[in-house]
């Protein structure tokens, strides 16, 4: 039987290991550590026989968030389930925890993102409820 907790600092390596996976970045490493103990974001455990197989990362977020407009807004900052685990329903638990942790911070919209080429994750999205609001290509140089 599937359960979900609340990650506590206790969990740091636990998270850290998934988040490796899901995340290139170290910054988005570092970051889905700092939820755990962070007044403005959490993290979600997803366990199967007391073995941890997926997390989700949430925040609040204060700025600008394309498509909403209440400040501020519960935001999905990043999911992982392994791969053996997928297609369960892990994902839909943890982002309805999510969901209900933003709620409980005041929150009325929730809200996520991905990378345009990814199509799992947009298919993913749209199943769970979530509305494409918009899409962007971002720009960079060199000053």
């Amino acid at each position: 039987m599937p359960r979900y907790c609340q990650a506590t600092p206790h969990d740091l390596q636990t998270v850290l290991t998934m988040a490796l996976l899901l995340h290139s970045h170290a910054v988005q490493v570092r970051e889905a550590a700092q939820a755990i103990a962070g007044p403005e974001s959490a993290v979600f455990l997803a366990l199967a026989e007391e073995t941890a197989v997926g997390f989700a990362q949430c925040a609040l977020r204060h700025d600008y968030v394309e498509g909403v407009h209440s400040s501020p807004a519960g935001y999905l900052e990043g999911i992982y389930i392994t791969p053996e685990y997928r297609q369960q329903g892990f994902a839909r638990t943890l982002v309805a925890l999510c969901e209900d942790w933003s709620r409980a911070q005041g929150c009325v919209e929730f809200a996520s993102d991905c990378e345009l080429p990814n199509e799992d994750s947009l298919r993913f999205h749209l199943k769970l409820g979530f509305a494409e609001v918009n899409r962007i290509i971002c720009f960079t140089k060199k000053l």
